[in-house]
């Protein structure tokens, strides 16, 4: 079975995705630390492979394979490239090879909503993207399928994009609208859920903007050098994560805080085992639930691949 990006898509709505990342939290999967390998490519800059296996015993085996060639920018041609392989985890035969650009974008966006099912106030009406790209279309409606979502505000460095995936969403009748370039901290005081996808690398939200019972979504930053939220945030803010070990590792919006003692690693609340799992009920065990502000940093993990992968071949297969 072969699923391009248009069937992993239609493959994968929301509601169901968002469930199926919430059971595999509650699952042993077995994820290795991913893969990097370097290569050189004659006439361009080196490449890199990743490879980021996950497998459940005894039933379905994954691996994302995705290809970094920065040389092919020069060319017009996209620099990365993604491809999902899912196996039988007992006989090892082959079931499907999926597009991994689309699944990796849409189970990092079902990532987010699942955390705003745990995080996000039951009556949050206001959301506001900060960042209008790929993953921005996908974040919109994955948080309105876990959120009573009547109104959409949209920030992006460059205001045309803001305005086009505006259009998009008044096309499919969604009350959306533009927040002009300077307008991101009065926008951020109003949202009820704030979510940010972006490629910044110095801090965008400023704890000072957030206003009781907001719930911050942080989708960028995936390197130590990269930050959306700065140390006020952080400092205010309930803190939860995917998963504790690749968000202590790789993303600076918590690196530079906890190098600096602005809080410390025992400040992450629990992460997407404990509340899938039941050991921390989010929102709720917190001591001001209404007025509590959270914040979700994800910086993905195999075992979200493995649960879409699996969720799109056993829809497609049927």
């Amino acid at each position: 079975m072969y699923l391009d990006a248009e069937q992993v898509s239609a493959s994968l709505p929301w509601g169901a995705l968002v469930d199926a990342l919430d059971d595999i939290f509650t699952r042993t999967v077995h994820s290795p630390v991913r893969h990097h390998h370097h290569l050189s490519v004659p006439g361009d800059p080196d490449a890199t492979l990743l490879l980021m296996p996950a497998w459940l015993e005894g039933q379905y085996l994954g691996v994302k394979q995705v290809n970094v060639f920065p040389g092919n920018n020069a060319r017009g041609e996209p620099g990365l490239s993604g491809h999902y392989l899912l196996s039988c985890a007992r006989t090892g035969r082959h079931l499907a090879q999926l597009d991994g650009n689309e699944l990796t974008a849409r189970r990092t966006a079902a990532a987010s909503a699942l955390a705003a099912r745990y995080l996000a106030r039951q009556d949050a009406r206001e959301l506001l993207m900060v960042g209008a790209g790929r993953m921005g279309r996908r974040l919109i409606p994955a948080h309105r399928a876990v959120r009573p979502i009547e109104r959409v505000r949209v920030w992006d460095i460059r205001e045309a994009s803001a305005a086009a995936l505006v259009e998009v969403l008044h096309a499919e009748g969604v009350d959306a609208e533009v927040v002009p370039a300077a307008g991101l901290a009065e926008a951020a005081g109003q949202a009820d859920i704030i979510s940010c996808a972006t490629l910044s690398r110095d801090p965008l939200i400023r704890g000072e903007w957030l206003t009781p019972g907001t719930h911050l979504d942080l989708v960028g930053s995936f390197t130590p050098f990269m930050r959306e939220a700065d140390d006020e945030v952080m400092r205010r803010g309930a803190v939860f994560v995917d998963t504790r070990a690749g968000a202590l590792s790789e993303t600076g919006d918590l690196i530079d805080p906890i190098a600096r003692g602005v809080i410390a690693e025992a400040d992450i609340l629990a992460d997407f085992p404990d509340l899938c799992e039941g050991r921390h009920a989010g929102r709720l065990a917190l001591a001001d639930p209404e007025g509590a502000i959270t914040v979700f940093k994800s910086v993905g993990a195999s075992v979200e691949d493995l649960a879409a992968a699996v969720l799109a071949y056993e829809r497609g297969r049927d």
